[in-house]
């Protein structure tokens, strides 16, 4: 059963391994070397969940739920929009970006948010629970179906782990201001480009 559980990585890995809001927000975080576990835990395990809803059928749901779809896509975009006008104004501020962003933050407010991007946004359902809920059903019956689901959870469980402890390797670069500057407006604008998508795709549905 190898076969179907390198599918299942591979096919996660391709959709993760990408710059996005749940990929920025876990950066940051691996940055500021601040709750990275528990983000890390959040999104890999989200990822698992959400697969495995997925390959047991779930996936049909939610792939004939648009209202429920239209009111997650709306939640994202203004949430999205206003960490988007977080990072940059912390970006403006260039006199305490280092005590914004070096100091200590909530564990509470740091794991709404990661809640907020990891679920307030439709194309994560679509991705794990219909693209992958959809290629794992279609390796055959039991246990090929599953041995790609553990595939797919290894991947998201890997990747997003090298992405927060790995992100420390850069935390001397961002011992200077300017640094943490080209950050804020990295995430800000992927965080535009992403609720840009989502009307997009709201208004050409």
């Amino acid at each position: 059963m190898l076969a179907p559980a390198l599918i299942g990585f591979a096919s996660g890995l391709s959709l993760i391994v990408a710059i996005g809001a749940q990929n920025a927000f876990v950066l940051q975080q691996g940055i500021r070397r601040q709750h990275v576990l528990p983000v890390v835990l959040i999104c890999g395990l989200t990822d698992a969940l959400l697969e495995l809803l997925g390959i047991a059928g779930i996936g049909f749901v939610v792939e004939r739920a648009p209202v429920l779809l239209e009111v997650i896509r709306w939640g994202g975009i203004a949430f999205l929009l206003w960490y988007a006008w977080s990072a940059a104004r912390r970006a403006m501020r260039t006199e305490s970006l280092v005590t914004e962003n070096g100091g200590a933050g909530s564990l509470r407010r740091t794991i709404l948010a990661c809640l907020a991007i990891t679920y307030l946004n439709p194309h994560v359902y679509l991705d794990t629970m219909v693209l992958m809920g959809s290629i794992g059903n279609a390796q055959g019956a039991d246990p090929a179906r599953w041995w790609f689901w553990l595939g797919g959870a290894i991947a998201s469980v890997a990747w997003f782990t090298a992405l927060g402890y790995g992100a420390r390797l850069l935390t001397r670069f961002f011992a200077k201001p300017r640094a943490w500057q080209i950050l804020d407006w990295i995430i800000a604008a992927t965080m535009l480009v992403i609720a840009a998508r989502l009307i997009l795709d709201a208004v050409s549905g």
